[in-house]
């Protein structure tokens, strides 16, 4: 079944409240994972909201905290989110981010204690909302063995990129493995397999099964790129800000442990660089230039507008599983699931 993004937004809306979540931490939750299935990434989208919901039964998920700024300078933060949403965390963090970056330039926000923040464009997207440019980084739960080996040891360490322009809607929000671990959850549900290429097998073979893909490794995006990406944004996310790395990275997947992964997130003002519309005028050129160089040229954020437009129009699709587990969780709060979704 398919249900239109205002349902969706109702449903989670619904599903908060009755958990007694703060209301504006329950909208900024709804915000970013509706933006997760308009733009097509439905494995950060609603299908993982029961991740969330199991977060705040244990408690690994907090309810009744706030976000605390343990270090600070005109141009950076180091935040302890207190194991609130990460959704809020990441969210008050790019405004904290923002905010510096109007006044010196360019900002860093660092975060700890925090949890799994949905998809990183959302966050880099609102930099460009401001007319700056928005970078957003993580590490996750080891997911992707080094090159060479077949214990997981790293994340799949999402980075989001993006540009302010006058024409285009300029975003990358990609992890560093060859396939994000939400898609192979994503799959197990659905029953479905994954594409060649993607993983192995706990004994180091390739391996189309997700279940076994999820306790063997994800390959990184790119061989030995995509590796040292990782690896790099392994070291800026964890021991930079004062949050785990490697084997220690909990949380992100299994929402019964604490979460001690961390996010850093950067935003660049280009108006203290030059003047603010001269710069999206020539980022406009260059894509122009790119996309005048052959028919059906893409640049990065074409497929999640076009996604949006077709979400839009056709609904977030429901699949069985999730439906049944979206009703297990309604009849547990003593609503009727279908008198929103239908």
């Amino acid at each position: 079944m398919n249900i239109t993004a205002e349902q969706e937004r109702s449903l989670i809306m619904e599903i908060l409240t009755r958990m007694d979540v703060k209301k504006e931490h329950a909208e900024i939750v709804a915000d970013v994972t509706l933006d997760a299935n308009l733009k097509g990434f439905s494995s950060h989208g609603i299908g993982r909201f029961p991740q969330y919901v199991k977060g705040l039964k244990v408690g690994t998920i907090v309810k009744d905290a706030d976000i605390e700024i343990g270090k600070e300078t005109p141009s950076m933060a180091l935040i302890n989110g207190n194991h609130i949403f990460g959704h809020v965390v990441a969210y008050k963090a790019m405004e904290i981010a923002i905010q510096k970056a109007k006044e010196t330039g360019i900002a860093v926000v660092g975060v700890h204690d925090s949890n799994h923040f949905g998809v990183a464009g959302y966050y880099s997207d609102m930099a460009v909302m401001e007319n700056m440019i928005g970078v957003v980084i993580a590490n996750t739960e080891p997911a992707v063995a080094p090159i060479g080996g077949k214990e997981p040891i790293l994340g799949t360490n999402p980075i989001a990129i993006g540009i302010p322009s006058n024409k285009h809607y300029v975003s990358v929000d990609m992890a560093t493995s060859a396939s994000a671990r939400g898609k192979l959850i994503e799959a197990i549900r659905k029953g479905q397999k994954i594409p060649e290429n993607v993983a192995l097998d706990e004994e180091g073979n390739p391996t189309i099964d997700p279940e076994c893909a999820l306790r063997g490794s994800i390959l990184p995006f790119g061989a030995h790129k995509g590796y040292a990406l990782a690896f790099m944004i392994e070291i800026l996310a964890g021991p930079l800000v004062k949050a785990a790395s490697g084997k220690a990275v909990r949380g992100t997947a299994n929402p019964e442990e604490m979460c001690t992964k961390g996010d850093l997130i950067m935003v660049i003002d280009p108006s203290k660089f030059v003047d603010i519309d001269e710069f999206k005028e020539d980022v406009d050129e260059f894509i122009a230039e790119i996309k005048d160089s052959g028919e059906n040229i893409f640049i990065p954020g074409d497929m999640e507008v076009k996604n949006i437009n077709k979400t839009k129009e056709n609904g977030v699709a429901l699949d069985e599983k999730l439906y049944s587990q979206l009703k297990d969780i309604s009849r547990e709060l003593d609503f009727d699931l279908d008198k929103i979704l239908i």
